[in-house]
């Protein structure tokens, strides 16, 4: 009993309030106690927060590109194909003078896969067949720069092949160049019109198809066999193509191919189907064109059923390319002016998912203008405009999304459907300069300020690239 006294005294002194009943009760804790214990039973309980989610990287798709496609480097050029070295360097001083980035054609395809983006004017430097003055001539004076660049070779042409000559590259100069960082790609293997169905190298093959899966195959196994790498990019010779030669390319496994058709790259145009300024000595306005991203050039067959001969037309569109409407019905508005002498009454717009809509032109104005009857079917939303210019019939295209149609988010093209997209106006002061959704668009004699819609390239022309 003495004992429990002390105790219970001894609880009263340390819990001043606490209440006893027969001296058998438990002290009741303070409330700032009970606060504190309740506090920490509760951040035991309560997990800790989730960190943020990581940001999703949302590539740029507004960038553009041009590809500068190069063959000799000589102090007397012996043809148009070649070029001095003093004009290169002078070219190569011009990209950064009128603000274009050289990339690498990994990063190229990388944001063609939205995987990154790139500058706003990016360019990309090719040197074709695999003449020795690229390796000692141009080499030098792209490393001068810190410029990265592509080799497309005809392996038929390489050291000791069928096709070699003096002014032939190695294998083990190839190999340098390789673990240099530069990089190489197909440029089949005779270097061959590969739309001749009776050309030469063709007879030990029973079918021209056999032959042409050869040419575009073949060179791709020997370049990753003799180099080990991975080849997954095709210029076509010449310039020309058509579907066949396309959907064989596809099938070996590239994944982009470029004519001669010089024209301003954007997000969306045909991955089978990408144009190159194919620098001339006696042509210098191609290397301006370039500069300006305005299209030109030779090379390719066009796949419009309508004309062979499709314009590079500056134009300006709404909505324009690559733009994100959000109504089912927009209007679209493209600005004739440069097409040439448009005639009234042939001007013809379909709409991917929708087909021909009721158009309007304007001869005064040069606006053509449609109104859709129906709503838009597709997210990936692709224009075709085509009208009667001084006799023949052209078509130009370019593409919008539109997000009021449901479905996935729209990932860049890499089917061989993909359409050209439209290009930048060849006057300066159309360089950044959108034209908002709901503006007029401006007349012939107004200010440019978007866009010259890529074509597929025109028949084969001029000299052999």
């Amino acid at each position: 009993m003495k004992y429990r006294t002390i105790l219970t005294w001894a609880a009263m002194a340390v819990f001043p309030g606490a209440m006893f009943l027969g001296g058998c009760k438990k002290p009741t804790l303070p409330s700032a106690a009970k606060d504190s214990a309740v506090k920490e039973v509760a951040a035991m309980d309560t997990p800790a927060p989730a960190p943020p989610p990581a940001k999703i990287h949302q590539v740029d798709t507004k960038g553009s590109v041009i590809v500068l496609c190069y063959h000799r480097f000589e102090n007397k050029p012996k043809d148009g194909m070649a070029v001095t070295p003093s004009v290169f360097e002078s070219e190569m001083a011009a990209l950064g003078e009128n603000g274009f980035t050289v990339i690498k054609m990994q990063d190229f395809l990388a944001w063609r896969r939205g995987e990154k983006s790139i500058p706003e004017k990016s360019c990309l430097i090719t040197i074709d067949d695999g003449y020795r003055s690229g390796y000692e001539v141009a080499w030098p004076i792209l490393k001068k720069f810190g410029y990265p660049f592509t080799m497309f070779i005809y392996t038929a042409f390489v050291k000791g092949g069928a096709l070699a000559g003096g002014g032939s590259l190695s294998w083990a100069e190839l190999a340098e160049l390789r673990d240099a960082g530069v990089d190489i790609q197909s440029h089949t293997v005779n270097h061959q019109d590969l739309k001749r169905k009776k050309g030469k190298f063709q007879s030990q093959f029973a079918t021209y198809e056999d032959w042409l899966k050869d040419e575009i195959a073949g060179s791709k196994h020997q370049l990753e066999s003799r180099l080990g790498i991975s080849v997954s990019v095709l210029a076509y010779p010449y310039g020309v193509h058509n579907e066949v030669i396309r959907q064989t390319a596809l099938a070996a496994g590239y994944v982009a191919a470029f004519t001669t058709y010089g024209q301003r790259l954007t997000y969306h145009s045909p991955a089978e189907q990408l144009g190159r300024y194919a620098l001339e000595s006696t042509k210098p306005k191609i290397f301006t064109d370039a500069m300006a991203m305005i299209g030109g050039g030779g090379g390719g067959e066009s796949s419009s059923a309508i004309s062979g001969q499709l314009a590079a037309v500056s134009m300006v569109t709404i909505p324009l390319e690559g733009e994100v409407v959000h109504e089912l019905k927009p209007t679209l508005k493209a600005n004739l002016a440069t097409m040439g002498e448009v005639e009234p009454g042939t001007v013809e717009i379909r709409v991917s998912g929708v087909g021909a809509v009721p158009v309007k032109y304007d001869p005064v104005s040069k606006l053509a203008t449609a109104i859709l009857l129906q709503p838009l079917k597709e997210r990936q939303v692709t224009v075709l405009l085509s009208a009667l210019v001084n006799g023949r019939r052209v078509e130009t295209r370019w593409s919008f999304v539109c997000d009021a149609v449901a479905g996935p988010a729209v990932s860049p093209p890499t089917h061989p459907s993909a359409t050209p997209a439209a290009t930048p106006a060849a006057t300066p002061a159309a360089s950044g300069t959108a034209l908002p959704t709901g503006t007029s668009v401006p007349t012939a004699t107004g200010t440019a300020h978007s866009a010259v819609p890529s074509t597929p390239p025109p028949a084969v022309t001029g000299a052999a690239r």
